[in-house]
């Protein structure tokens, strides 16, 4: 079952609480020495950060599939750092980013060196809302710009994020994208409760996304519910797209929210009511749809308030999905309105012109 760490960081304390779960990710990713270090040091820099310019806020830390949606060889496990706060915001994120910019009077490398040390590292900030920063470190290899057989050929990234309920160490929540063939597959598992049996639930079910990834989503959730029994059983969607047609197929089975910008309008995808694993419906309709630049795809647990509202303006459409998830979650939260279950969000989304 995937480790899930949730640091809240509201006074100098968590900050190495914040580095030591890095340290954590590192090693269930496999990185090595100086990449774990790297690791240490950017979830530091974050979690110092939101003491001194948001008056705190979370640092998020899993290990995940990088964003890039290739075929297998380019899985390396990898460990994503998120910091996110309902702070002032930054009037200028550019400058934010570069050397010698401070607003406390210290030196201004912080957000720099975060930049230097990660494969990835991107950063969301709105006056008044709140900032999103998001690291993500592979293995030394792969940092080091080593060639691979080939490089990722689909405009489309997928990224997300898990928050466990109360800190706990595992989350029922589970997202998970793979690729076969030309069809791409993003799945959302919410395990019935939360905690290490909801997490077993999930569990199986991103195993069994990667054993039938050349499945059709309804065909792929008869396959869940095999997996899943014995366990509590949980909530599944999955979304696939077919990379040679531009068709995006749709299916669900219980309460796993879905929706679709086109345009600059937004729709539900509906599941099927039932318990994947325990009670399965007889009938799972696929809902299809056409897929383009102007698509967005957000999948998430009920753990996201019901009325959340989706990201707004032209930011979703060139951010990374991550930074899109982490933005969802951060806007539709807040201390005044606590989690009270395991929340993911996962977002499927076309790539910027700069990304293959």
């Amino acid at each position: 079952m995937p480790r899930v760490w949730e640091v809240p960081v509201h006074d100098s304390t968590r900050v190495r609480d914040a580095r030591v779960a890095a340290e954590g990710a590192a090693t269930l990713a496999g990185l090595d020495e100086p990449r774990t270090a790297a690791a240490a040091l950017v979830a530091t820099e974050l979690a110092t950060n939101l003491l001194k310019h948001a008056d705190g806020g979370q640092v998020l830390i899993d290990v995940v599939p990088p964003p890039a949606v290739c075929d297998e060889w380019e899985r390396a496990p990898t460990v994503q750092i998120v910091a996110v706060d309902h702070g002032p915001g930054m009037a200028d994120v550019a400058a934010a980013r570069r050397d010698g910019f401070s607003t406390t009077r210290s030196l201004g490398a912080g957000l720099g060196t975060c930049g230097r040390v990660a494969d990835e590292f991107h950063l969301h900030s709105a006056p008044g809302r709140g900032t999103v920063a998001l690291a993500r470190l592979g293995p030394a290899a792969k940092h080091a710009g080593a060639e691979h057989p080939r490089q990722p050929d689909t405009a489309v990234r997928a990224g997300g994020i898990n928050v466990p309920y109360a800190g706990a160490e595992y989350s029922g929540d589970a997202w998970d994208w793979v690729r076969s063939g030309e069809r791409l597959t993003l799945m959302m598992a919410d395990g019935l409760g939360h905690g290490r049996e909801a997490a077993h639930a999930s569990s199986a079910a991103v195993r069994a996304l990667h054993r039938f990834a050349h499945l059709t989503p309804a065909e792929l959730l008869r396959q869940f519910d095999a997996a899943l029994r014995g366990t509590r059983g949980a909530a599944v969607a999955v979304a696939q797209l077919d990379l040679r047609t531009g068709r995006l197929c749709f299916a669900g089975i219980g309460n796993i929210g879905a929706r679709l910008r086109e345009g600059d309008t937004w729709r539900h995808l509906l599941s099927r009511p039932g318990i994947v694993g325990v009670h399965r419906p007889t009938t799972l309709p696929e809902t299809h749809t056409d897929w383009g630049p102007d698509r967005l795809l957000v999948l998430h647990s009920d753990g996201l308030p019901s009325r959340w509202a989706p990201p707004s303006g032209p930011g979703p459409r060139v951010a990374d999905p991550a930074v899109t998830a982490a933005v969802t979650v951060r806007d539709a939260s807040s201390s005044a309105r606590p989690v009270r279950d395991d929340t993911a969000v996962a977002v499927l989304a076309p790539a910027p012109p700069e990304c293959p």
